[in-house]
């Protein structure tokens, strides 16, 4: 196969095996060597097999949005975390699919891919076809099929490693978790994960940010109430404590609990019962109770707006969850984790990020942490118009976190960049054509208008726009708008 020749499939599904039995199972073989992932798949399409081949880690994660797969057979040493980065993709995608992992020497990275079983190369036929069915092999080490973890939703850097670790022995225990981190770290997410991974998952997981009711409604919230409670309650309500009854309670913001908020759930915590505002009854739970914050808790008790006693309660194992910019390593995984999720309500085929936008991305502050990520990308893949995402398709506030590097000519990694003059050029580009699209707005799309206010001619609006990725037969028709 040409070493420039793109990810194919190279047998079709109804092609039939030895046996004369169709074939159903489909795998993906990737490895940098082109010829030998090529031959392979046409080897294991004689087997039985759906195959198709990819020779690089973008080949990999654009096959893997092409439809259902049943296997991977991965080469754990691709270059610069291709293999981390096709693993997270395959799993946030396709969690399911069975992961085997080849290696000529056995090393930290290759463990952490967490593969079904890894095999020693050169790869015997046997082995390979024992271990994409779930056999044992002598050959290869068979490990446990992981769990959907946490890692293509958190990232693999050492501080979320260490965070999974402790997710991993606190679980399936009832002990009270307190979340703390800045805003956007993903704290209701690990809530859920810790939920899912306890014993508790086929039970109720019900969340409550504290912050965003008042005192009232908030107990009200928490602990249901009867009828004539308060003006309002006609008709008794159910509790959030109620609900949650034999599976986990999330409370987001517990620092803006009231004192006597804090006085109740004390108790709740410490004797597992609670009366119904309004109410005399009291009722018996079993809760498994998981807070958050992003304020110094600590703080709070010394200035005397949060309970001593109340904090050493909820205080029994603390996760803190590590602002983006510590774990900069993280960054790529989760962009395109959030793109392959994106993938299906694109309209488009996008199939990645271009070397400069991951500059861009790597090189951000990103203040407002995973949710800003998030929202960046959901930008790119919305309003950009390439296969791939560029650094004019990002915010300009992502684009403007990474320019005192830029402008020193060197990438995040700090070395030079060659490219430097081209992506100085995609960074003005975005909010030129933001410029665009907010007079087209104000003009109700109208290109005769827009023109006029932004001082050019149609003609050049028209270059302008072609040049940028701008859309202009597209823009403001009912489904653009």
């Amino acid at each position: 196969m040409p070493e420039s020749a793109p990810s194919v499939p190279v047998c079709s599904p109804g092609r039939a095996t030895p046996g004369g039995q169709p074939a159903a199972r489909r795998v993906l073989v990737v490895d940098d060597d082109r010829r030998m992932a090529s031959s392979m798949a046409q080897w294991l399409c004689t087997q039985g097999w759906h195959a198709r081949a990819a020779g690089s880690p973008e080949e990999a994660i654009a096959a893997l949005t092409r439809g259902r797969l049943d296997g991977c057979l991965l080469d754990a040493d691709l270059p610069r975390g291709g293999s981390q980065r096709v693993v997270a993709v395959l799993r946030a995608a396709w969690p399911d699919a069975r992961l085997v992992t080849f290696s000529t020497r056995q090393s930290a990275a290759t463990d952490r891919l967490a593969a079904d079983v890894t095999l020693p190369t050169p790869l015997k036929d046997a082995a390979v076809l024992a271990a994409l069915t779930g056999a044992r092999d002598p050959r290869g080490r068979a490990r446990p099929r992981p769990s959907r973890g946490i890692r293509p939703a958190f990232g693999q850097s050492p501080a979320m490693r260490r965070v999974e670790a402790v997710v991993d022995r606190i679980a399936a225990t009832a002990a009270t978790v307190l979340l703390t981190g800045e805003s956007g770290t993903g704290k209701s997410l690990l809530a859920r994960e810790i939920h899912r991974r306890s014993d508790r998952t086929n039970q109720r997981f019900v969340e409550v940010a504290c912050g965003s009711l008042s005192e009232t409604l908030l107990e009200s919230e928490l602990f249901g109430h009867v009828a004539g409670a308060f003006t309002g309650a006609t008709v008794a309500r159910e509790g959030t404590f109620s609900r949650a009854d034999g599976g986990t309670l999330f409370l987001d913001e517990i620092a803006t609990a009231s004192p006597a908020l804090q006085v109740k759930l004390l108790r709740v915590l410490q004797e597992f019962e609670f009366e119904p505002v309004g109410g005399g009854e009291t009722r018996q739970v079993d809760t498994r109770m998981i807070l958050a914050t992003h304020e110094h808790l600590e703080d709070l008790v010394a200035a005397g707006r949060f309970r001593n006693d109340l904090f050493w309660r909820i205080n029994v194992v603390t996760i803190e969850l590590p602002p983006l910019r510590r774990r900069r390593e993280d960054i790529r995984l989760l962009a395109e984790s959030c793109l392959e999720r994106l993938q299906p309500r694109a309209k488009r085929t996008v199939t990645g990020f271009s070397a400069a936008a991951i500059d861009c991305l790597e090189a951000h502050a990103w203040p407002g942490n995973i949710r800003e990520l998030v929202h960046a990308v959901e930008r790119a893949v919305f309003l950009g118009s390439g296969r791939q995402i560029s650094p004019a398709d990002l915010p300009p506030a992502v684009l403007a976190g990474g320019a005192g590097r830029q402008r020193a000519g060197q990438s995040p990694s700090g070395t030079r960049d060659p490219e430097n003059h081209e992506s100085l050029r995609e960074r003005l580009a975005t909010p030129e054509r933001q410029l665009i699209l907010d007079a087209l707005r104000r003009h109700g799309w109208r290109r005769d208008a827009a023109a006029k206010e932004l001082g050019i001619n149609r003609a050049t609006l028209y270059k302008k726009a072609k040049r940028l990725g701008v859309d202009l037969a597209s823009l403001g028709r009912p489904a653009t708008a």
